[in-house]
């Protein structure tokens, strides 16, 4: 009868062991999604006009959990050419995260850089033709050090969390900590020196963020007598306001440290270790932009300021000033058109416009 009974109860413990891995699904379903962006463009700028249909962007991505506590991105950009790194299909994500807590997450891979509250934003959801001037130039975009363009990417381990609740669940304050190679996506450490980029916003209000970040680092060649390296020195001053379908956002950048005279597209660029002495070691840019509900959730005007200083003067300062609409059709199909008044002092004729036309769409 004893035997009886501890089989039984084996069996139960094997079986409830069972149920038990039923409920916890160690792989949740993957989701495919994905967005493109085509793109007319007109530019007047004296002895470069252009006009031009173009693909942005194209991406597919893959989404998941592991054990509800870990979550997963793999993300391609499709669109481009073999010709160089810059506009050729590439991975663009590829990370992991423990989210188990609000309070801590921790994410490892290749992930947008924990610098400013415009480099995260989607695309599409940025609201304007393209990310500010100093957010391209200063956070892995078409970086200023002459890496690899890198959609404000690279690769590294990072840390995050919300703090301070308040009764109704809000958060009052957020931090980010990243530790990162510092060469761009899908690139390898050249100096083994790696960078540092973090920052935190307090929300004090309902929908208002105000935020700092910083970020130290470089970023390396191995030139024809050695290791060359440029330093990255660079903070943000940021902060956003999101009331009532309006939105408001104005962010400041600088940055010290020098750049390399070619930027990595071919291989044969890492070679060139060239530093740009003319252009100076310093860079900083501002931006401040409204996008206003006229039918709330469908159309919407905008308007945006955007200056850069490519060497910190205002001798080299490239100003934009841009008016535009949002239309939505619905949640997956948009499109948006802005008209610029673009001011290049570093240009012999400073003045010119430029139009920009984009159809967005989500699956």
């Amino acid at each position: 009868m004893k035997k009886v009974i501890l089989s039984v109860c084996a069996l139960l413990t094997f079986v409830t062991g069972i149920k038990a891995q039923e409920n916890k699904k160690v792989f949740s379903t993957p989701k495919l999604s994905g967005y493109g962006i085509g793109q007319y463009q007109y530019s007047g700028q004296e002895d470069a006009e252009s006009n031009t249909f173009s693909l942005r962007l194209v991406r597919v991505s893959l989404d998941g959990t592991i054990f509800n506590d870990f979550a997963y991105r793999v993300q391609g950009q499709i669109n481009g050419n073999t010709s160089t790194l810059g506009n050729s299909p590439r991975l663009v994500d590829a990370y992991v995260e423990w989210k188990k807590y609000e309070f801590i997450k921790v994410k490892f891979g290749q992930f947008k850089l924990p610098f400013t509250f415009e480099n995260p934003m989607n695309p599409i959801d940025q609201g304007f033709f393209n990310y500010s001037q100093a957010v391209l130039a200063l956070s892995n975009f078409s970086d200023r050090t002459g890496a690899v363009s890198s959609n404000g990417r690279d690769i590294g381990l990072q840390i995050q969390g919300d703090l301070l609740k308040t009764s109704s669940g809000r958060s009052l304050l957020h931090y980010q900590l990243g530790v990162f190679n510092g060469q761009g996506i899908n690139t390898k450490d050249v100096d083994n020196q790696k960078d540092i980029v973090g920052g935190f916003w307090v929300m004090p209000i309902e929908g208002l963020r105000i935020g700092a970040f910083g970020w130290t680092g470089s970023y390396a060649r191995e030139g024809a007598d050695g290791l060359v390296k440029v330093s990255k020195e660079r903070y943000a001053i940021s902060g956003e306001y999101l009331v009532n379908d309006w939105t408001f956002r104005a962010e400041y950048i600088h940055s010290t440290g020098f750049g390399f005279k070619t930027t990595y597209n071919e291989k044969e660029d890492l070679s060139d270790a060239t530093i740009n002495t003319a252009n100076g070691d310093k860079a900083d840019g501002f931006y401040a932009l409204a996008i206003a509900p006229v039918v709330k959730k469908k159309l919407y005007v905008k308007a945006r300021y955007d200056m850069y200083r490519s060497n910190g003067e205002w001798n080299s300062c490239k100003t934009l000033y841009d008016i535009g609409l949002n239309y939505l059709f619905n949640r997956n199909v948009q499109i948006n058109a802005s008209y610029s008044l673009v001011n290049d002092r570093k240009l012999e004729e400073h003045n010119y416009s430029m139009f920009d036309a984009q159809i967005s769409f989500r699956f």
